[in-house]
Parts: C-alpha cells; structure tokens; sequence
C-alpha cells in the first residue's frame, strides 16, 4: 500500500500545481518515463486516480452502470453535457476496470514511432512543429509526449488525426430530430492521407513537403446525396487556412467554398462541422488564446467498444435514452487517471458562431477524451463524444500488417444541445457502394488512394458513379 498522504486532496491540490506552474504528466513519476521503463502507467499516479470506487466513493465500481440515480458521484469525471445526457435524457454507461497495456492506446506502428522520436520535436519561430535538429517537418508519433502546454496537447490531435500514415473510414450516420424521431441517415467514405508526421515508409508522401494531409469526405447513400463529396487539402504550414473544395451531383461541377463553411453542416440535417473532427479540425494556429485550465481523473471510452464479432457491419446498435429510446449508442468506460482540460478560441475566424471550445485529452496518448463549444455568447452549444480503442471483441482481432490489433475511433456522438439535434457516428465494416474501412493502402499503394480519393479530379469521378 502507499503512504496514506496520497488521498484525494493530495491529487487534487498536485493537479493544481501543475497546471499553475506548467509541469508535465504524472504525480509519482513522470508518466511517459513510466510507460517507457514498465509499458504501463501504474507507478505513475497514486491508487486514488486508478481507482473509479475511491473516485466515487464506494458508489460505483467496475461492472455498474452509471445512469441518473448515480451520476452524481462521477459528474467530476465527465463533461458537462455527458452529465446532463445522463441525468436528464436516460444515458447510460457501463463501467470496466482500467486497461494498464499501453499498447491498447494507439496504433502499433504509431506507438513505436511516439516511442523512438519521443524529445525530438520543437515549435520553430512561426509556431509550427518541427523536428528539432532538421527544422524540417515532424517525423511521426506524438510530437509532445509530455504535454505542458496546451499548444503542445493540440499539436499531438492535429498532425495526425486517425494515427495512420493512411486511413479510410465506412461511416454509417443516423441524425435524430429533436424529439428522437429518425432524420437522415448517411453512409460516407472518409479518407485521411498524411504527406508528413508519417510512422512508416517514406518520411514524405510523394515529395509534398508543404502539406500535412489531403482529406476527403463522399457520401454514397442515400440516394439524393449519394456523389456529394467533398476535398480539404491541409497546408503544414498551421497558419493557413485549408482549401475546402466540394463537388454536388445536381450542379456537377467542383467548386470551391469559403474557409468559415468550416462551421456548418456539409450535407442537411448533420450536427457535425468540419471543425469538428478530431476536436482539431482546423489548423492549430487559426485558433487561438490556447491554454491547459485543468489536469484531472477523467471518465473515457476506449477498449471494449469495438463490434467486430458481435454486429457483422461491425455497428453499435445498443441504442437506448431520449425521446424515443434510441438517442445513444452504449458505451463503456474507463477510468484514466489524468486528462489535460484545454481551452482555445477561433481567432482566425472572426465570423465562427463558436467562441470558444474545450477539448479534454488523455496524458498517456495524447488522443480526444471529450470536446465541447460554447457560443459566442458563452453558452454551452456541442459534444463531440467519441469512443477509441483497438478492434477486438472477445476472440476477434483485426489484425494490421504486423499482426498487431488495428486501433482506431469505434463511435461518435455529436449533440447539438442548443437545437436538440443528435448524430450518430458508427464506424463501420463497409458502407453501400462496397467502400471498406481500411487503415493501410492495398500493396502499400498510397499513390493509387491519392489519385481516386484525394484531388479535385477524384472527387468528381466520385460524385459522378
């Protein structure tokens, strides 16, 4: 046992210190010293914060469910509006033990690279990462292992959304009216392809040295939006605001939109911006006033959300709350130990309608835990809350190329709190069209999803089919 002084004030005064003062993960032991020394985190935080049944004092534990009779005792371990879902709306979330293998917490390939290249990187004059020694772009993994700042716990969202050099994602979507009854539902392909901050093969896809990625959006169902599509090319260069081009079957053509169209439903009846994404989904430098407010214990959903042997489309249909009893997907959470509260505002944008956003991430990974806006007027607006982890169930494992457990995002729920809308986000096995979710280029190929999926050209062969 440890000495009794580590009790909850103690973790609550040390968090304080922290962010007072600008210090690093961990309060035993530095936490990614730890991961590295021991491939987990335990000796880094005192049993308090590894603890949900001394979190909630003795009110839930591991195999309860939190729903509005006891919600009370993890509020301090959720986002404002996961509370009020909670409590008000009929949510419900199961609670595990939790998960202590680091490897569970990325991408295999990613970890390794984090691993390698962990005290390599630096912010040059202009704000943008760079690796130290070359001043050249980011070579791959998390840039900041050790989050001080909230540039740095940013920096490690935006460089690499998905944590694949390469990732396509099928997404079925279900939007729900505010009374819970059905709206749209969507099937799109979401392409990400990192020119820079790769993990594996060449350090520069294709000699683009200036771009960080290319991204794409295509909607294949249903019928009146099948062909929308949709291309964002993002500058390194995190001062510049990304191209947004956009091809629609009934004008057919591509035009290209305005960079503030970042902060409105791309298709109707979404809540999901593109600002939205990854809780970075603009350029790190568009926004601004960026700063840690909090360190803290934190409710997350991570291993043991993935579908893969119990729904053959691999999707979460354990819908429950709402008006109508299907307004959220189950989830099952864990407990981590320290997330970093970060807060930034778009001052790149002066007619964004959010004025600011908080963005919660995990200190051992450095990936999204919970992200909401506030209107200009200060008022709470939107979730994102999505649910990560690697692709097991039970004896099913989706094996990457070095027989490693794929990880990536399972689920997402985006909540317009103001308007009462809902969307649904399931990370799916294929959508129509026959689009399959895959997190590497077939024969490595990723000149071949360049050219189908990540230029102007592409998006209209698209649009057409």
């Amino acid at each position: 046992m440890r000495i009794r002084k580590y009790d909850h004030d103690y973790s609550r005064r040390a968090f304080m210190e922290k962010v007072a003062f600008g210090l690093g993960a961990g309060l035993l032991a530095p936490t990614w010293k730890t991961i590295a020394d021991t491939g987990e985190i335990t000796k880094a935080y005192p049993d308090e914060l590894l603890s949900i049944e001394i979190q909630s004092k003795g009110k839930v534990k591991p195999g309860d469910t939190v729903d509005s009779g006891n919600v009370e005792h993890v509020a301090h371990l959720l986002d404002p509006i996961m509370v009020k879902q909670i409590s008000e709306m009929g949510r419900r979330l199961k609670i595990r033990a939790p998960n202590k293998d680091i490897t569970q917490f990325f991408p295999h390939a990613y970890l390794e690279a984090t691993l390698k290249n962990a005290g390599k990187a630096s912010f040059d004059e202009t704000g943008n990462v760079v690796e130290t020694a070359t001043k050249g772009p980011w070579i791959g993994g998390n840039p900041f292992v050790d989050v001080k700042t909230g540039q740095e716990g940013i920096a490690n969202l935006t460089l690499s959304w998905g944590r694949h050099d390469m990732s396509q994602y099928a997404v079925r979507s279900y939007s729900l009216n505010p009374d819970g009854s059905p709206a749209y539902t969507y099937d799109l392909y979401w392409t990400e392809l990192n020119t820079t901050a790769r993990t594996e093969g060449e350090a520069v896809f294709d000699g683009k040295s200036d771009m960080l990625r290319y991204q794409s959006v295509f909607f294949t169902a249903p019928q009146e939006q099948a062909g929308a599509s949709f291309l964002v090319p993002w500058y390194y260069d995190q001062r510049k605001f990304p191209d947004i081009y956009g091809y629609l079957p009934q004008f057919r053509r591509v035009r290209q939109f305005p960079a503030n169209q970042r902060f409105e439903p791309i298709v109707p009846g979404l809540s999901f911006f593109l600002s939205d994404a990854w809780g970075a989904g603009d350029p790190m430098l568009t926004w601004g006033n960026t700063k840690i407010v909090g360190r803290g214990p934190h409710l997350v959903a991570g291993a043991g959300n993935f579908r893969g042997k119990s729904h053959e489309n691999w999707e979460n249909h354990s819908w429950h709350g709402g008006p109508k009893g299907k307004s959220f997907m189950e989830y099952t959470m864990e407990l981590a130990p320290e997330c970093i509260a970060i807060e930034s505002e778009p001052t790149g944008y002066p007619r964004a309608p959010v004025g600011k956003k908080k963005v919660w991430v995990d200190a051992r990974n450095g990936m999204l835990v919970a992200y909401i806006t506030f209107d200009r007027r200060g008022e709470l607006w939107k979730q994102v809350d999505a649910a990560f982890g690697p692709q097991i169930e039970d004896d099913f494992v989706n094996k990457d190329r070095h027989g490693k457990p794929h990880w990536s995002w399972t689920n997402v729920h985006f909540h317009d709190i103001q308007s009462g809308r809902l969307d649904l986000f399931n990370h799916c096995k294929q959508i129509a069209g026959g689009y399959a979710s895959q997190y590497e280029a077939p024969g490595g190929d990723e000149k071949a999803i360049y050219d189908k999926f990540c230029t102007q050209s592409a998006i209209a062969r698209l649009g057409a089919v």
